[in-house]
């Protein structure tokens, strides 16, 4: 067994055994196969609709699981789904994502898609990819998801089928018996052929897959980033990358005795991989509470008698997560959680704090993206744990802090200490990183180093702390300022439970700190009380934000991630607003849209006559944002 406690131990483990004699398994089915043979009646996947504490919990062990893959990925073959084609599922989590998710994979190509977007965006995601078939949720109440995926297959028209769950076989009696009378109608216009999917899975075999499949570590899975700084892209993951990310779980001695507590979204390589895959490679229990996890009614609330109920030992969570549940009593028995696991995003310090002190259980934060297939670095479990850093990299991983230019090579590497560029080399790290050739120039150095796009630096031990990153960091009058920063000072009182700072627009500085607050829930306390709090917190003078805003709820992503350009949209909003209304002019920002090339791009209406539009013009010219009027034909590329 590895045990990673230093660096030195890392280091050590890569020199023991090339990588590809860790485990056996070539591809997802053949791990899962494994595992399923070694533990056939532990439980795999446990879902519940409702976390009420007497709604039902439904669980299928490590041979039903196998079973229900072998015959979607069966299913999927019959339907005209080859070794290149791709299958895309638009679903909340639940038994039939985990099963999807690995079937895919195995009869073609996987391609999860947040089911939170748009239908431009689904529809932008489903085109790129290429995906011939789309398994999403059949018409049920209190859900616009099956709308919003038909109209988005209407502008993806390779989509040959649409396979439908139904989350009405999840009721007990009689509500069960009442969805069909109350099934909201879906208007499809779209040509392909739509079937239930269980329907679909009893006709098919589950004992052993009808057709050979592929092991030469081929692309398996489409996944497009989930970030906070601009339009998703679509990124190629390989079972060896894949598997990598099970294995860095089991080197942590999770194993067939545990259960992950995990209400993040299985179209995320968080939940997917770190998680999922963990419990694929160990034979651990995954628990997914309710379609919309963190999100979904009741959770936050019931949140630790769903720990007490399931016996959960790992807690996975993102920092927007910790900080709902420190706003809730832990009321439960919660001794058997041995370890939470927060990444996606940095946690400030005092929400750490505040969790570990309630809750007694250790944190540990970890780092990944997409474009590496996820797991990059973790605080180790063995040893020395720095609060505020993402620790040590896996086995196998390598981290280099470089000064990189724009076209991807490198002017120099940095040293102990100093910022520049996070940069990744790892299994998981695939040279095309994206599926789009446009979007790979200066992604990769030379060498096959990922450029992540995070600034940070390396300690003496090794460790990686992250200091911000490069497209957040505000820039003010040429003085880089870091938003974490910010976000941290404001975090300390305690009663924020959130903070994103941004750069607002600035006639003079370019761009100038600003930041919106979530208070927790009741607080009263007023925003100019907070701002002195955090005032005496922030280092610097330039960092002070100009302008700060208590919004009922920050906008975030559906991993947990504060949202930062919809806080850009309304700063932009506000600020050239207010510019213009101070000139007296007619002219108004209507709205701010997002360009793939230009960025956040404001949209502007005439204002009375010729002079006012050409005053305006002089005004909005005074900042750097770009902008557009609001009739001519297509006003992003003004």
């Amino acid at each position: 067994m590895i045990r990673i406690s230093a660096l030195a131990d890392k280091i050590a483990a890569e020199n023991a055994m090339p990588l590809a004699e860790q485990w056996t398994a070539r591809t997802l089915y053949e791990q899962l196969s494994e595992t399923a043979a070694r533990v056939p009646e532990r439980p795999a996947v446990t879902f519940q609709l409702r976390v009420g504490p007497k709604d039902p919990a439904f669980t299928r062990n490590w041979s039903q699981l196998h079973e229900d893959v072998t015959r979607a990925a069966n299913v999927f073959r019959a339907l005209g789904i080859g070794p290149n084609d791709v299958v895309a599922y638009i679903l909340p989590n639940g038994l039939e994502a985990a099963t999807v998710l690995l079937a895919g994979a195995t009869a073609g190509i996987v391609n999860p898609v947040n089911p939170l977007l748009t239908p431009e965006h689904i529809a932008g995601i489903l085109r790129e990819s290429g995906a011939k078939m789309v398994v999403t949720l059949a018409p049920f109440p209190k859900t616009d998801l099956p709308q919003t995926v038909a109209d988005a297959i209407v502008r993806a028209p390779r989509v040959e089928t649409v396979l439908e769950v139904d989350l009405a076989r999840y009721l007990p009696a009689p509500l069960r018996w009442i969805v069909p009378l109350i099934r909201p109608k879906v208007e499809r216009r779209h040509t392909a052929r739509v079937l239930d999917f269980h329907k679909a899975l009893r006709r098919q075999s589950g004992t052993k897959l009808d057709f050979e499949e592929r092991r030469d570590d081929s692309i398996c899975a489409y996944f497009h980033t989930g970030g906070t700084t601009g339009l998703p892209k679509i990124t190629g993951h390989r079972p060896g990358g894949i598997l990598y990310n099970g294995w860095c779980g089991v080197i942590h001695e999770i194993t067939e005795q545990d259960t992950l507590m995990c209400p993040l979204p299985l179209f995320h390589v968080f939940a997917a991989y770190p998680v999922f895959m963990t419990a694929v490679m160990s034979g651990a229990q995954v628990v997914l509470p309710t379609p919309q996890g963190y999100r979904g009614q009741g959770v936050i609330g019931n949140f630790w008698a769903l720990v007490e109920r399931h016996r959960a030992t790992l807690l996975l969570m993102v920092p927007t997560a910790a900080a709902a549940l420190m706003q809730r009593p832990v009321k439960a028995d919660v001794s058997s959680l041995r370890l939470a696991i927060s990444g996606s995003a940095a946690m400030p310090v005092e929400l750490f704090r505040r969790f570990e002190t309630a809750t007694g259980v250790k944190i540990l934060e970890g780092y990944g993206m997409t474009e590496a297939t996820c797991l990059v670095s973790i605080n180790p479990v063995f040893g020395a744990r720095k609060i505020g850093s993402v620790g040590l990299p896996f086995p196998y991983t390598d981290v280099r802090i470089l000064n990189c230019r724009s076209d991807g090579s490198v002017e120099r590497e940095c040293g102990t200490d100093e910022v520049g560029e996070i940069c990744v080399r790892s299994p998981g790290v695939n040279n095309p990183v994206y599926a789009d050739p446009a979007k790979n120039r200066g992604t990769l150095t030379p060498e096959g180093y990922l450029r992540t796009g995070d600034l940070g630096r390396i300690d003496a031990d090794g460790y990686i702390w992250i200091t911000g990153r490069a497209k957040e960091i505000i820039i003010r009058g040429g003085h880089n300022i870091d938003p974490a920063m910010i976000e941290d000072a404001f975090m300390h009182h305690p009663d924020v439970a959130f903070a994103g700072a941004i750069g607002q627009p600035d006639a003079h500085s370019g761009e100038v700190p600003a930041v919106y607050v979530e208070l927790i829930a009741g607080a009263q306390t007023p925003i100019e009380e907070i701002a002195k709090s955090a005032r005496t917190r922030i280092g610097e003078r330039a960092a002070i934000p100009r302008h700060i805003e208590v919004m009922e709820t920050l906008p975030k992503t559906a991993v947990g991630k504060i949202f930062k350009p919809d806080l850009r949209r309304r700063a932009i909003e506000r600020v050239l607003g207010a510019a213009l209304e101070r000139a007296g002019s007619g002219a108004r920002i209507q709205n701010v849209i997002e360009d793939r090339h230009r960025g956040l791009v404001a949209i502007v209406s005439h204002g009375r006559d010729a002079a006012d539009d050409e005053a305006a013009g002089h005004i909005l010219g005074e900042f750097v944002i770009p902008w557009a009027w609001s009739d001519m034909t297509d006003p992003t590329r003004s």
